[in-house]
């Protein structure tokens, strides 16, 4: 698997690469992995009225310097910002003999393992897609996940909140999910979390394990 580190890019550029990286594993060449951080973006799904989700207005998001997209992702309403690594598997599910929810399990899967490395106790929830932790009493997520497969080839992907500022989600109702609360890596684990290439790293390791060619 290539591994491309996109450091920090706007969402509709890095999609772009998505595309063409897309094309390239279609024809047979070698998967790819791009990891990324964004600046402040909110993105759609392509769930039926995702748009309600949205409670703020241009004007304040404007001044916010927070950009709208709409993406063709599977899924609702999502932020991506610095401080939160975006991790897009681009791959062949027949390749790895996977449904697509065996994939999304398995990117699950690999998230929950990156956070145990850094004494982070992480679950699936079975009525909600993506990774939760126990905070204060409550599941809240701390990674969001939303895919699309097309020929059989996946993109888009997690979203993982390492340092992101958490004020950015009460922007929208996070994957249309109210009352279920987000939280960080920073949030759990204060003056101990780890820097941005440690969990990139961890992450990439995970993600390149869970898609290599000798498969769970």
């Amino acid at each position: 698997m290539i591994v491309l580190d996109l450091a920090t890019m706007p969402y509709r550029q890095a999609w772009d690469l998505q595309e063409q990286a897309h094309s390239a594993v279609s024809a047979g060449e070698e998967e790819r992995l791009l990891l990324v951080e964004h600046p402040p973006v909110i993105t759609f799904g392509r769930r039926p009225n995702v748009q309600q989700n949205l409670i703020t207005p241009p004007d304040q998001l404007a001044r916010l310097n927070v950009e709208v997209v709409q993406s063709d992702r599977g899924g609702n309403i999502t932020f991506h910002g610095p401080g939160q690594i975006v991790a897009y598997p681009i791959v062949r599910l027949i390749d790895h003999q996977l449904s697509i929810g065996g994939y999304v399990r398995r990117l699950e899967e690999a998230v929950i393992s990156t956070l145990a490395d850094f004494n982070i106790p992480a679950r699936k929830d079975p009525s909600a897609i993506g990774v939760w932790v126990a905070h204060q009493g409550q599941l809240r997520k701390i990674c969001a996940l939303g895919v699309r497969v097309r020929r059989g080839v996946s993109m888009h992907g997690i979203a993982l909140n390492v340092t992101t500022d958490l004020r950015f989600f009460n922007l929208i109702v996070p994957c249309g999910l109210a009352g279920r609360g987000v939280t960080s890596m920073r949030q759990l684990l204060g003056d101990t979390t780890p820097t941005m290439p440690q969990v990139k790293t961890t992450l990439q390791r995970h993600i390149t394990q869970a898609f290599s060619h000798g498969d769970k």
